[in-house]
């Protein structure tokens, strides 16, 4: 019987598991994971690519087969291709290089034609959290914000929040592309974009304002998630542009300031416009509204020493505002959602800046959510409980609502507990009673002693069930006490302390007339065992000695008790009898007053004898002070210093009993819905609302996003999924130069060009020039109509051509809007190459090998880089047989930024031809050929000297990855006029290197020396000196100013030589020669990332 249960048991186990993957987390190296990496089935590398995503969830490191999976990447199959993005996501911060390899591949993928490629590409492109693969990632982000798929553009917004990590810097064009994202037509996109816009410009508030009424009008048909997110920006946005609602809760403290005092409680559905005040004044143990400012709003978050009188209120606008009305019209039909996040992101709208007698509609919607789960309950409960502190009638007549249910758990019950000692009224105090009645019997003692508190807490608060509350607490002591006697529970003691404690604080309201109840409390001391409850009723019992009719008269025989029974009691009871007596005695009649002296006196005498040194101490501080201890012959007791002595005593032991603190004034609040209300202090990330008002509205033109287009023209447009072209530009930021110490002493290579005979300096109409641009792009594209379009332009630029609106330069201002320019027209430059160490003498036996990026053009093949090398031997003995060999074998990286025939046989280094010695101090240079497969990965190379090999490594640099493209100034405004928007790219950086010259000039004789031609010059020879490419024109308006270098312009040319593709730069100066000047670099190209990965080069050799 047993066995078949056994295999039915295992027959449906096995049955279960049918149709999933569990079976790999069992077994998950169960087969040749290498091998069905490598087959020709996409079954096998799809069940070796589970296999391996299943080690990863179980912590085993499968890294070693990062090279064979990353060679899937290119797979048709798409479940190949998510299964290998998802394990590059996982070790693309481990493995970084061999992550580079792959990012091609990514941006192919982009050009797929199916979206889920493209959002697979663009996810796993932005989850790289590499800062090298960031600018790829910018570029992707802003070609893909115009994808004609909402589920591409919706993971660009998600790109966007972890792309803000990596480049802070590119704020302004994150903040552009989100901008577009929140004009997009699809719901989906929307509720992403908002995401988005909470992570990279939370603050820029003014991005929504030609957004807000759409945005308002799709928050209910966006998903519930982003909702929340949504409603929390168009909350801040309307307090920052329009102010607080002057009728709202908010305001509500200046009303009842105006209202009569002592209305009756009415029901929520029978408030008046009139009787708003009332909710919000609410009763005794209420919070001010006061606070609600310094809690919720930033500007007063620290103001909690201000006097309320003296607080400023801040800007205000009517509840008929426009914004404020859709916002409220909107978020009402989500008061109603299934999301009780949604329910209560919509209610904080409506207690913010509903007009108060209309925030009573937010009351049933909360009250619903109540039935969710135990998680909601208790988020709920914590914000109704503001909402109740703060407008206690609101759920007055629901109190029935906030009853302990016996699955609560016991923070849900502390919480419901506190909201019905805050909405109780007369009306409901007798069910709520009756209520806690049935809670003392609950078997959790905890939530009894809190129960036991909520009593007290009623009874201060309606006076009228003062009495019976005391009664009911002295019945509950005394039960309590019946049963610790005789069986002791857990907790139980508990109880039976916040019982007396409950009394304790119920009856400083009129001890007088509750004496009797203070009496039978004093008569269960005999009886009553706990330290801390002796401790209260002690108190209590000194407290209230003198007053009544009663208590003083049997005020001797407890004392008496106290003293027979002090030697027995702890330390914190025998403080109390110390302090009680001495309270009696200064209270005590004149006929009673020996009699409690000679016990206080005994007392006193048994203190001073006791172990513990606080006990004794205390009995030293009361011998000084009660008239009790003193005698005859003290010279203490003299006149002059019994009546200081008394009035002391009077005052220490005698004083007014203060009145319990406000514990409202250090509860702190935080924004509804947010995660510092649940854990009562400020988490990380939470942010109160903005300054009322405080949005100003910058009417600027803001350049049009690189790649994306404006928002009036719409998302869903066909726009361009991307070039298909097999582009295999670098790209990868290269803003860091790789390497080795350079070294400029001996070795300046100094290279003159001949000077053209024209003058320095010519004069022309710079409108002239662009017109004959503008007539030239007119007459190619009117012959690129009449030919076959696809043989003339890539496909990238042919869908940019025809998708995108012409879009304005970056950089435009100061090179075509003036008319008269001058152009410098010398072309004598000192170029200065920069020296690179590749090999330091002391790790060679004394050879020295430093090495500079040539302009010269490999005769053999345009994808080869020349490379001078500078060998030195600067030993004192003869150096032979020295060569240089790569380590990489041929091709073994081709295709990864090459793509023209024959670069996969390309040799990475073209032989070079053998020194067969060098003299000591003697200096050789070679010429290097050399094939870089990668702008940021280093050539392995082996130097060779006396038959021993040294290692060394060739950094590249991408400023020689192109070779100057000779045009005139004509042609090359033609050029860039081709290449604008997603072609173009744009960056800001400062130039110093012409100050020293500045300054020689001014200390020489020579005043005729023109400051801009300085500038000029400086600037050429150092990008000519550190980039292969060709100088088109240096040009600058006319000015009056002789130190104004605003406007100041370059013109480089080159082509790529891997593609041949044209690259454009630009660059111009804003100053003044003596200063600093601000350059912004444009460079204008059609491979994006070759593009991108230069401008950041050409900026690093400027700064």
């Amino acid at each position: 019987m047993f066995g078949m249960r056994a295999s039915g048991a295992a027959a449906s186990w096995v049955v279960g598991r049918m149709g999933t993957d569990a079976h790999l987390y069992d077994d998950p190296e169960d087969a040749a994971i290498p091998a069905l990496l490598d087959s020709r089935f996409d079954a096998d590398k799809v069940d070796a690519l589970k296999r391996l995503l299943a080690l990863i969830a179980q912590g085993v490191d499968v890294a070693h087969l990062f090279p064979q999976v990353v060679k899937n990447v290119a797979a048709q199959s798409l479940e190949v291709k998510k299964l290998v993005y998802l394990y590059l996501l996982h070790y693309a911060e481990t493995r970084q290089n061999e992550a580079l390899l792959s990012i091609n591949i990514f941006q192919k993928d982009l050009s797929d034609i199916n979206p889920l490629v493209r959002a697979w590409a663009l996810r796993t492109m932005a989850g790289i959290r590499l800062h090298v693969v960031a600018p790829l990632v910018l570029v992707a982000v802003k070609k893909c914000a115009r994808d004609p798929s909402p589920y591409v553009r919706k993971c660009v917004a998600y790109a966007l929040c972890k792309l803000y990590d990596l480049l802070p810097e590119e704020n302004t064009t994150l903040e552009e592309i989100v901008d577009v994202l929140l004009g997009d037509s699809s719901f989906g996109v929307v509720g992403a974009a908002a995401v988005a816009f909470k992570s990279v410009c939370p603050n820029c508030l003014a991005l929504i304002a030609k957004h807000f009424q759409r945005l308002c009008e799709t928050l209910p048909d966006i998903e519930e998630w982003y909702q929340i997110t949504l409603i929390e920006i168009l909350l801040r946005y309307v307090i920052a542009k329009h102010g607080l609602v002057k009728d709202s809760v908010m305001f509500a403290s200046e009303l009842s300031l105006e209202s009569q005092a002592g209305r009756d409680s009415v029901p929520v559905s029978n408030i008046s416009s009139t009787q708003t005040e009332t909710i919000v004044k609410g009763g005794s143990g209420t919070m001010p509204n006061i606070m609600l400012f310094r809690h919720y709003i930033e500007e007063y978050s620290g103001a909690f020493d201000r006097d309320d009188d003296k607080f400023s209120f801040p800007s205000v606008t009517s509840s008929t505002n426009d914004d404020v009305v859709i916002l409220l019209k909107c978020t009402s039909p989500l008061l109603w959602s299934q999301n009780s996040a949604v329910i209560l992101a919509a209610a904080s709208v409506h207690w913010i800046m509903a007009p108060a007698e209309e925030v009573k509609r937010i009351v049933g919607p909360i009250l619903f959510t109540l039935r969710s789960s135990p998680d909601a309950t208790y988020v709920m409960l914590g914000n109704i409980l503001v909402f109740a502190k703060t407008a206690p009638l609101l759920f007055a007549s629901y109190y029935e609502d906030f009853f302990i249910c016996a699955s609560d758990p016991y923070q849900t019950r502390a919480l419901k507990l506190e909201i019905l000692t805050t909405i109780a009224t007369e009306s409901s105090i007798p069910a709520i009673l009756e209520e806690f009645q049935d809670y003392i019997k609950d078997p959790n003692r905890r939530f009894v002693a809190d129960t036991v508190a909520a009593i007290a807490l009623c009874a201060l608060k309606l006076p009228s069930i003062t009495a019976s509350c005391l009664e009911g607490l002295l019945a509950l002591v005394l039960y309590e006490l019946s049963i610790t006697n005789s069986v002791h529970l857990n907790e139980e003691d508990a109880v039976l302390v916040q019982a007396i404690l409950s009394i304790k604080e119920v009856a400083k309201i009129d001890a007088a007339s509750h004496e009797k109840v203070i009496i039978r409390l004093v008569r269960c001391l005999d009886t009553i065992k706990e330290p801390a409850a002796r401790s209260l009723i002690i108190w209590i019992f000194g407290e209230y000695s003198s007053i009544g009719n009663l208590i003083p008269k049997i005020a001797p025989v407890v004392l008496k008790y106290l003293a027979w029974s002090f030697a027995a009691e702890v330390l914190e009871t025998k403080l109390q009898i110390l302090n009680a007596s001495a309270k009696v005695i200064i209270h005590s009649a004149e006929e009673q007053l020996e009699e409690f002296k000679r016990i206080v006196a005994y007392v006193i005498q048994l203190a001073a004898c006791d172990m513990n040194y606080d006990v004794r101490d205390r009995a030293r501080f009361l011998s000084g002070l009660l008239p009790c201890c003193a005698t005859e012959n003290d010279p203490s007791c003299r006149s002059q210093n019994v009546d200081v002595i008394k009035e002391l005593a009077d005052h220490i032991f005698g004083g007014k009993i203060p009145p319990a603190s406000n514990s409202d004034s250090n509860y702190r609040i935080y924004l509804p819905g947010s995660l510092s209300q649940v854990v009562l202090h400020a988490a990380p990330g939470y942010a109160p609302l903005p300054k009322p008002q405080s949005m100003i509205l910058i009417h600027k033109t803001v350049e049009p996003t690189r790649g994306v287009a404006d928002s009036s023209e719409g998302t869903n447009s066909d726009a361009e999924s991307g070039s298909s072209r097999g582009e295999s530009g670098s790209v990868y930021d290269s803003e860091s130069e790789a390497g080795s110490d350079s070294n400029d002493d001996g070795h300046n290579l100094h290279r003159q060009e001949e000077n053209q005979e024209a003058p320095l300096i010519h004069m022309y109409d710079g409108n002239v020039d662009q017109a004959y641009a503008g007539r030239a792009v007119d007459e190619n594209l009117a012959s690129l109509i009449s030919t076959d379009l696809t043989e003339l332009m890539s496909k990238s630029a042919l869908e940019s051509w025809l998708d995108e609106a012409p879009a304005a330069p970056l950089v435009q201002d100061s090179v075509q809007t003036s008319c008269a320019r001058v152009s410098f027209t010398t072309r004598s430059f000192e170029r200065k190459p920069k020296l690179h160490r590749l090999l330091d003498p002391s790790d060679s036996d004394g050879l020295s090998v430093l090495y500079a990026f040539s302009s010269e053009v490999s005769p053999k093949s345009r994808l080869l880089v020349c490379v001078d090398l500078f060998v030195e031997n600067v030993t004192t003995e003869q150096l032979a047989d020295i060569t240089i060999k790569s380590e990489e074998a041929s091709g073994s990286k081709g295709g990864m930024d090459q793509t023209s025939e024959g670069s996969a046989s390309m040799p990475t280094l073209v032989p070079v031809e053998e020194i067969q010695s060098l003299a000591p101090e003697q200096t050789a240079k070679m010429l290097l050929q050399v094939h870089f497969h990668h702008h940021l990965l280093p050539l392995k190379l082996s130097v060779l000297c006396n038959g021993k090999r040294h290692p060394a490594k060739l950094h590249p640099d991408i400023a020689y990855f192109v070779r100057p493209l000779p045009m005139d100034l004509n042609a090359f405004l033609c050029k860039e006029n081709q290449l604008r928007g997603m072609f173009e790219y744009a960056r800001r950086c400062t130039f110093k290197d012409h100050l020293q010259k500045h300054k020689q000039t001014e200390e020489s004789t020579d005043h005729n020396t023109d400051n801009n031609l300085i500038v000029a010059q400086t600037l050429a020879s150092k990008v000519l000196s550190n980039a292969n490419v060709h100088l088109v024109s240096m040009d600058m308006p006319v000015t009056f100013s002789i130190d104004d270098a605003s406007g100041l312009c370059w013109r480089f040319s080159s082509e790529i030589l891997s593609t041949s593709y044209p690259c454009l730069i630009t660059i111009v100066a804003d100053g003044h020669t003596s200063e600093p000047l601000d350059l912004t670099v444009k460079v204008n190209s059609e491979d994006t990332a070759f593009g991108l990965n230069l401008l950041n080069r050409v900026v690093a050799i400027i700064e």
